[in-house]
């Protein structure tokens, strides 16, 4: 009996010491999000969506990209497009000269709406800085949790941005994401699942969006804020009629 109490010991501090030698790293935990949401597909895919009221088309082929985002109104249609090779606006299919500060502009906000419709999607890129924070209890659920910060070679123009993503240690899944922003004043978002559903294998998803009651929160204590209703509600982020096309290598 006193054999056995001992081998139940010895083994138990044995898987104890295996799991603490053996923790998965932001490297390791941003890899296997990538593969339980499709997002290691993206890369070579067509994609179109309706945001609010304008319409998004992306394709994504071996390193090369374009970007699109289209817009009606009663006397013209508004298209612009962003690519490798750059950024050019056209209306009624003619382009047009934009000057140079609101370029940036335009360019940031077609790039800003199709990085969040694919994430997890380029986290890996070669300007992201990944850090595994603390583990984090969320609405009973666990999660790591991985701050993603940008070098300035290659982070863009707004490579001061911070992004905190919780993935789900069970399916890891990003259900919460939070980020800090610069641009129009700056502030804080936290975004939380409300829908997704899945296009070829591509997790897509859709998200009530909150900004914190107080501004001095931290980025990374704001699912503490949200557990304690301590964020206010601001939009919600929703894509309709997806359609992703696979592409041939």
């Amino acid at each position: 009996m006193l054999v056995r109490f001992f081998f139940l010991i010895t083994f138990t501090l044995f898987i104890s010491c295996v799991k603490k030698e053996n923790p998965l790293t932001a490297q390791q935990i941003v890899d296997k999000t990538l593969l339980h949401s499709g997002a290691d597909k993206v890369g070579n895919t067509q994609i179109r969506f309706q945001f609010r009221d304008k319409k998004y088309a992306a394709i994504r082929k071996n390193g090369k990209f374009l970007l699109e985002r289209t817009a009606h109104n009663a006397t013209s249609t508004v298209r612009d497009v962003l690519s490798n090779e750059g950024f050019t606006r056209f209306k009624d299919g003619v382009p047009i000269k934009v000057v140079d500060s609101v370029n940036v502009k335009y360019q940031n906000s077609i790039n800003s709406v199709h990085y969040f419709s694919v994430l997890p999607y380029g986290l890996n890129d070669k300007a992201v800085q990944k850090k595994l924070l603390p583990s984090s209890v969320v609405a009973g659920k666990d999660y790591y949790k991985i701050m993603i910060t940008f070098s300035e070679d290659g982070g863009g123009e707004d490579f001061e941005d911070v992004f905190v993503y919780w993935v789900g240690k069970e399916d890891f899944l990003i259900d919460y994401l939070a980020y800090s922003f610069h641009t129009n004043g700056g502030g804080k978002r936290f975004r939380v699942l409300k829908e997704q559903c899945s296009k070829n294998g591509i997790r897509f998803v859709d998200y009530h969006n909150y900004q914190p009651i107080n501004s001095e929160t931290p980025l990374i204590d704001l699912d503490v804020s949200f557990d304690k209703k301590q964020l206010k509600k601001v939009s919600e982020i929703i894509l309709e009629n997806i359609e992703v096309t696979l592409l041939k290598d």
